[in-house]
């Protein structure tokens, strides 16, 4: 029978990327990828309190790897068209 503790250090074990400093994770270029997250305008409202969003609306908000809002945009398109003028990989969300 496995011990929960045993669980718990494998765990950790498996995610050491967890556990790097913000410089660490720069040097491996942490700085230079980027997800891209739908949201909609009500939580957006709550994290960016100097612009007005519509609430109902869902917009595409990009973030850096470090969890660093880096863009809102309210198509795809437009997503796309910043992230072609960036020196930023994409990476995709499971």
């Amino acid at each position: 029978m496995m011990d929960k503790r045993n669980t718990e250090i494998a765990a950790e074990a498996a995610n050491p990327l967890r556990h790097l400093t913000r410089a660490q994770f720069a040097a491996l270029g942490g700085d230079a990828v980027a997800y891209i997250k739908p949201v909609s305008g009500l939580v957006l409202s709550g994290m960016i309190r100097d612009a007005e969003f519509d609430a109902t609306t869902q917009y595409h908000l990009v973030m850096s790897a470090d969890g660093t809002p880096l863009m809102v945009a309210d198509t795809a398109e437009a997503v796309s068209e910043w992230l072609g003028d960036q020196n930023i990989g994409v990476a995709t969300l499971h």
